[in-house]
């Protein structure tokens, strides 16, 4: 009989040190492909996703999705009516991985109730050595461990599971290559999640994406106006390219100087009404990009841009490659280009020995830069990277009230910003009804403004003219145009 060690080799275990090297190899393209004895494995069969972390997670499961409808199984409505659940998983912040390691323990007891019930344990956190290590030592319920690399070999893992009664880990350390035309099961009927790259090189020294998401690397650009073009057939109102830094789009590309201004350019021919796109890194915006969306007005005049720190010395620390100053005329450029443009960022507090000089240059940051929104978060120390291993003589208090006092300052500009749209018609893709109230119905304007206002049902999916009456912070009221 072989020892747990022994069984413990078969496995594909990652590895930072592998996953932290970058070569000059160019990115290999694949096709996604379905062996025919798989297309009915799931047949009569259920499966449940549930997703944590962010709009790349939401599309890796728009993904797993899609080959497992593909390979026979479909949506369930319910969990507990699953014959197969998948957590697809994000490692960016603490919280986030316990919110997964909690439902995982839930898990347990719906495979005592149900032995053949297949659970499967995806995307970043996997594509930890830590995490790896404590699914061996305690989870022994879960049957597929998989990372961001080979969503595509998820029917094998099933009909491993299914048949074979096989545990399957396989989570690979590597740069990356793209496999592309995968199936896909969207979430939403009138917006879609574009990829058009993944990884990040960017190494800022508290995140663990380049180590989980490998090198950056651009799909084909034939590829991505593809998928538009077929989703503007299929009724699509909005489409978001997605990447850890779309600003760097094309640029790994050898013998090529199309870059993600060409992208903006190029896709906006295809007529889709609106197009967005996160996330950004400042120092890789172009004036080719800022061009583009300026020349083109289904290109939305919305710009998540993460500036994370004010200050220059914890700039440095975070390896972000910019000042304030650069951000700062960065952001100016970005107003000049497009008048009117929102603009909003991420920001981080309480980075290690982050002095109350630091905190004062970021607070001052945010007024010059009059961010309308941002995500923000006291820092999270990610195992593996760099910031996890810097002293840190912080108070967790003085953490807190530094949040406090930074989200007080967003809120009032995320009022202000939103004021400035009082008595203006504006343009809204209506996502759906309220949740309390089915007239009331909800969506977007261009500047990614959230608006409630009473319409009909038939207006869903629609873009619609509306006139705003009142701002508030999180939201805007309005009232329909209603045309003759």
């Amino acid at each position: 009989m072989k020892s747990k060690e022994e069984l413990y080799e078969k496995y594909i275990k990652p590895s930072l040190s592998d996953a932290r090297r970058r070569s000059n190899k160019d990115t290999e393209y694949t096709y996604f492909s379905l062996n025919p004895t798989t297309k009915t494995i799931g047949k009569g069969k259920y499966y449940y996703i549930e997703t944590y972390g962010c709009q790349g997670n939401e599309a890796d499961s728009e993904t797993m999705a899609g080959i497992l409808e593909a390979i026979g199984f479909k949506k369930a409505s319910k969990i507990e009516e699953s014959d197969i659940i998948i957590l697809n998983t994000c490692a960016i912040r603490e919280n986030a991985e316990n919110r997964a390691w909690g439902e995982l323990g839930r898990l347990k007891s719906f495979k005592r109730n149900n032995p053949d019930l297949i659970i499967g344990f995806a995307g970043c956190m996997p594509q930890e050595e830590k995490t790896i290590k404590r699914l061996l030592e305690k989870y022994p319920h879960i049957d597929i461990v998989f990372g961001t690399h080979n969503i595509d070999k998820l029917p094998i893992y099933v009909e491993e599971a299914m048949f074979n009664k096989e545990r399957v880990i396989e989570v690979y350390s590597k740069e990356g290559g793209i496999v592309d035309r995968l199936p896909k099961s969207r979430n939403h009927q009138y917006k879609a999640w574009v990829n058009i790259m993944f990884g990040c090189d960017e190494f800022c020294t508290y995140c663990i994406v380049p180590y989980t998401r490998g090198k950056e690397r651009s799909r084909k650009k034939e590829d991505i106006i593809e998928e538009v073009k077929k989703l503007v057939n299929d009724g699509y109102q909005e489409i978001t390219l997605l990447g850890q830094n779309v600003n760097a789009y094309g640029k790994d590309i050898k013998n090529s100087d199309y870059t993600f201004g060409d992208l903006l350019n190029d896709l906006a021919k295809t007529k889709i009404p609106r197009i967005r796109f996160t996330t950004s890194h400042p120092h890789d915006l172009d004036q080719k990009t800022m061009d583009a969306i300026q020349n083109n007005d289904n290109v939305m005049p919305f710009f998540h841009l993460p500036v994370q720190s004010g200050s220059n010395t914890i700039l440095k620390k975070m390896n972000r490659h910019y000042t304030r100053e650069e951000y700062i005329d960065v952001v100016k450029r970005l107003k000049e280009a497009v008048p009117g443009i929102s603009i909003t960022t991420d920001i981080i507090v309480g980075f290690p020995n982050e002095s109350e000089e630091d905190f004062q240059d970021t607070l001052s940051l945010v007024d010059e830069c009059q961010f309308e929104g941002a995500f923000t978060f006291i820092f999270s120390p990610r195992e593996g990277t760099p910031a996890a291993t810097f002293d840190d003589s912080i108070n967790p208090m003085i953490k807190k009230e530094r949040l406090r006092i930074l989200n007080k300052k967003i809120n009032d500009l995320y009022l202000k910003g939103n004021k400035r749209f009082v008595n203006e018609i504006v343009l809204v893709l209506v996502d759906g009804p309220s949740k309390n109230d089915e007239t009331i119905l909800s969506g977007y304007t261009e500047h990614n403004k959230l608006v409630n206002f009473k319409g009909d049902a038939k207006m869903i999916g629609k873009i619609v003219e509306v006139r705003i009456v009142e701002a508030r912070t999180w939201f805007l009221i309005g009232e329909q145009i209603e045309k003759n």
